[in-house]
């Protein structure tokens, strides 16, 4: 290797972020930091920049840039700080980047991974959404441009090791019967179900197996985050919705199982740590040494598998209907979701009427077709908008009684 490869890291104070970081870390001969960005965590952002010395730093503003790139020179580095989208945009597409790690959450990162598909980068996928979203045209300019495409979501990236090679021809013509998408259950897998009306944002963060940033926590809560996996399966692996079938693992050991028409079942099985597919990913086709412990089988000493209850999660019911319903619902379902948990996670409506925000939504706005980013972008605006009217709307019925 003449060269450490050179890496942008798109979301870096969060918990894909620094596991990246960690990783990276470890292989200081394959791997260099080339770029870091964060959004509000600016005090994080810059002891990184002190640690791993990019050659630019992206935050949210110009305000932010020039405060940090004050503090930057003060201590010696001549890290280039950017603001905004278009330096999101610039350090994933920039001549020198050999990958980007796009785990920015949310819509917020659809530009910026385009922008490094476009660009033809290896891109080590942790944005679910910016696939959700986009879905035809994010694997259209994936295939024009010849970007390699990683799936860092532990079930997608398990469900890549356990795929033939050769998946890309179909997955009828490989053997593949169907796809199985495990899921913790989250937090409130048992919780009696007059009981979620109380939950708290503390309790809905509180994941039995993973360390997760707050929105992908209540995500997991409510299965939204496997709703959203699903449709991310679909466009990643060309599969159909009814070829994915989700399954309740509480000990999140095994990561998701691949079933082929001669009976065999692969799964991928691990320690619920994001270090693995992150090395994975980062090595790919190689592998290379994670920091993860080794999975003590006699230790989880047993696996657990049940079907998920729909009326229990019915974000799981309604991201199922938008990838069967296609063109914009996925984008709509995502936005909707958006909208309703950082109002809960703001105290402002209970925990299932998240999933009733995302239905009034979906119910509220037709299906249109998909035929470019900005369709995408207005689909997803549109819904916004009607899930900030239901809010409202709520508001006011809570004022008049």
């Amino acid at each position: 290797m003449s060269r450490p490869q050179q890496i942008t890291v798109l979301g870096a104070t969060g918990s894909i972020g620094l596991s990246t970081l960690d990783v990276i870390a470890r292989h200081p001969e394959r791997y260099q930091v080339f770029a870091l960005s964060a959004f509000s965590r600016l005090a994080e952002l810059e002891a990184l920049c002190m640690i791993y010395r990019p050659l630019f730093a992206v935050v949210a503003d110009a305000q932010a840039a020039r405060d940090l790139q004050g503090r930057l020179q003060a201590s010696g580095l001549a890290t280039r700080v950017l603001f905004g989208e278009a330096g999101l945009c610039e350090v994933a597409a920039h001549a020198e980047v050999d990958a980007v790690m796009a785990a920015i959450v949310g819509a917020a990162g659809l530009k910026p991974t385009l922008a490094a598909v476009e660009a033809g980068k290896k891109v080590l996928l942790a944005n679910k959404e910016a696939l959700v979203m986009s879905g035809a045209l994010f694997m259209q300019a994936v295939r024009q441009s010849g970007a390699v495409l990683l799936p860092i979501d532990s079930e997608h990236n398990a469900i890549f090791q356990c795929l033939p090679g050769d998946y890309a021809r179909g997955l009828t013509q490989v053997g593949v019967r169907r796809i199985l998408l495990t899921a913790s259950g989250g937090p409130f897998r048992e919780t009696p179900m007059e009981q979620l009306l109380a939950v708290t944002p503390e309790q809905a963060c509180a994941h039995p197996n993973w360390s997760m940033g707050r929105k992908i926590s209540v995500d997991s809560a409510s299965m939204m985050n496997k709703g959203l996996e699903l449709i991310e399966a679909c466009w990643l692996f060309d599969a159909r919705p009814a070829q994915v079938e989700v399954v309740i693992h509480p000990q999140s050991v095994i990561h998701s199982l691949v079933d082929y028409v001669d009976g065999s079942v692969l799964a991928q099985l691990g320690n619920p740590d994001m270090r693995t597919p992150i090395s994975h990913a980062l090595a790919w086709p190689e592998r290379i040494d994670s920091g993860v412990a080794p999975l003590d089988l006699f230790a989880v000493a047993r696996l657990d598998f049940q079907a998920p209850d729909e009326q229990r999660f019915p974000c799981l019911r309604l991201s199922r209907q938008a990838a069967e319903a296609g063109g914009t619902a996925p984008a709509m379902l995502n936005a909707a979701n958006e909208v309703a948990v950082a109002a809960f996670l703001e105290r402002r409506i209970r925990f299932p009427e998240i999933a009733r925000i995302i239905d009034s939504v979906l119910n509220a706005q037709a299906v249109e077709a998909v035929e470019s980013l900005d369709a995408v972008l207005a689909a997803d605006g549109r819904a916004r908008e009607l899930a900030g009217h239901w809010l409202s709307d709520r508001n006011s019925r809570r004022g008049e009684a």
